[in-house]
């Protein structure tokens, strides 16, 4: 009973904020809220200075005004294009994610408590003033014992207290929705504030987010185009993360890029190369690639920054994304459709030609225009809109990946607004198409499916033995002369074929490589 008073009384709050910043988007869904919206619309009238901001504007706002919580939810929201609607996601994906920052002296403690050492055991110098304050930390500069120039992130103090009371609400939220308006249960709301859960708790352990950095920098180890700061593990702990300090110019400052004798068309190809390599190449990529946490050097290597939000596309996924995209750009709408259902991101028994026409219905006004405007993110997120009429399933690793493009697309357009990104970046993705798609790649991707095959036939003899033996102990009484013979027959089985089954795979591995 106190934790519903407790939820009500935290809802009543958001329900005065969202009011005062306009911003009741979501009360539409059932006649109850859309009669609660006009009531706190009356009691909290909205501020003077909204006019003219967009419905999506309006929103990050009262999400910013509501805290650490709900500026990273409003964040997490931005991927679902297809609940919000393309702009109101694109205005949610630049969400600042900005707050006062918290005393010196609490961050020192922290530090001390998580070493069990004082400061000056750990650095020669710390600046007091923080030169980052965001929602879930602050960052200071920094000079170890050893000499070396860091930078210090270090976890808000009773963060985790207030992320936990806030998520406990939006679990409660989700089910009243259900509850109110089952037909929500195909967007998984459940599921949302679940998935917003397990990202933020590993978010506020820093030590998840130093290994993030470590993986990123082993993927592009010899690269000399992309840059990502050392971990300094001696002085990182779940609340404290230091890094490598490194130094550049932000990625969307185009004034002074200019002026550093940098061309911002070779920086944006660059950017575009880099997340293309991370998604296609690695299957690890950067989800938080906002002109904050992207530097350029006085060479032009990209620096990149924050690991706390990333994310993964295993190979069968990547391939799926990588036909999807092609059929798009060639537009044999049919091919994308088959695609979809292939994967199983669409039932199988929901019509291909009509599905090719839905996607062709939302392709065409954004491939019809000049190639700078073009927008891949802009299409994936039109066609997660379209995923009640035809029953496709949530893909939590795409909708993750098109508010990416979204965010870098937008660097892009304001460092170099007469280029598009992608198109930069042609030459690299026809190479993987070729290299993924082409009919060697399908001769490969069979050679290496039967292999796998084959490693586990031994596997698959044991379990013959064993089933034999277990039948004769405890199941069946199979005669000794009956259980050899099983036994025998498996095993001679698998030896007979066996050798033809390596000698086909060797002959499709030849003449993949005769053929390229």
């Amino acid at each position: 009973m106190f934790t519903t008073l407790g939820h009500i009384g935290r809802l009543l709050a958001i329900a005065r904020v969202l009011a005062q910043n306009d911003a009741m988007i979501f009360a539409e869904i059932h006649p109850a809220t859309r009669f609660v919206a006009r009531i706190a619309k009356v009691i909290w009238r909205p501020a003077s200075n909204l006019k003219g901001l967009r419905p999506g504007q309006r929103l990050a706002l009262a999400l910013a005004t509501l805290g650490p919580a709900f500026i990273k939810f409003g964040q997490a929201l931005s991927t679902r294009a297809d609940l919000l609607g393309d702009d109101v996601a694109a205005d949610l994906a630049e969400l600042q994610d900005r707050l006062p920052p918290f005393a010196f002296k609490e961050a020192a403690a922290i530090i001390e408590a998580d070493f069990g050492r004082p400061l000056t055991a750990l650095f020669s110098s710390i600046d007091e003033t923080p030169v980052a304050a965001a929602s879930i930390a602050q960052v200071h500069f920094a000079v170890t014992t050893e000499g070396e120039d860091v930078a210090v992130k270090v976890l808000r103090p009773s963060v985790k207290a207030a992320f936990k009371r806030d998520i406990a609400l939006l679990h409660w939220l989700a089910e009243l929705a259900l509850q109110a308006v089952p037909k929500l249960q195909r967007l998984k709301p459940r599921d949302v504030v679940a998935t917003f859960e397990n990202t933020t708790r590993m978010e506020m352990d820093f030590r998840f987010e130093a290994a993030a950095a470590q993986e990123l920098a082993e993927n592009f180890a010899g690269d000399v185009t992309v840059k990502v700061p050392t971990v300094d593990w001696q002085r990182t702990s779940e609340r404290v993360l230091t890094l490598e300090r490194v130094s550049g110019l932000r990625v969307d400052d185009r004034i002074n890029v200019q002026a550093a004798g940098l061309d911002p068309i070779a920086i944006v190809k660059t950017a575009a190369e880099a997340f293309f390599k991370m998604v296609f190449r690695h299957g690890f990529f950067h989800a938080d690639l906002h002109p904050g946490n992207l530097f350029v050097t006085p060479e032009g290597t990209i620096v990149v920054m924050d690991f706390g939000i990333m994310g993964r596309i295993d190979p069968a996924t990547q391939r799926t994304l990588g036909e999807m995209l092609l059929g798009f750009l060639t537009r044999d709408y049919k091919k994308v459709a088959e695609v979809h259902i292939h994967a199983g991101f669409v039932p199988a028994h929901k019509s291909v030609d009509d599905f090719a026409q839905a996607c062709r219905s939302i392709a065409e006004p954004i491939l019809g225009k000049p190639i700078a405007e073009i927008s891949l993110a802009r299409l994936l997120g039109q066609l997660f809109q379209i995923t009640e009429t035809f029953e496709m399933q949530t893909q939590p690793q795409l909708l993750l990946l098109q508010k990416s493009m979204l965010v870098i697309e937008g660097v892009g357009r304001n460092l170099a607004p007469e280029t598009n990104m992608w198109e930069l970046a042609k030459p690299m993705i026809e190479v993987w198409m070729r290299e993924q798609l082409g009919p060697e790649a399908q001769v490969m991707t069979m050679a290496q499916s039967a292999m796998a095959t084959l490693a586990k036939v031994p596997r698959i003899i044991d379990r013959v033995d064993a089933a034999t033996a277990q039948l004769q102990t405890h199941g069946l009484k199979l005669h000794p002369d009956t259980a050899q013979a099983l036994r025998g027959n498996g095993a001679a089985g698998w030896t007979r074929w066996l050798p033809w089954a390596l000698a086909g795979v060797l002959l499709i591995v030849l003449l993949a490589q005769a053929r390229s």
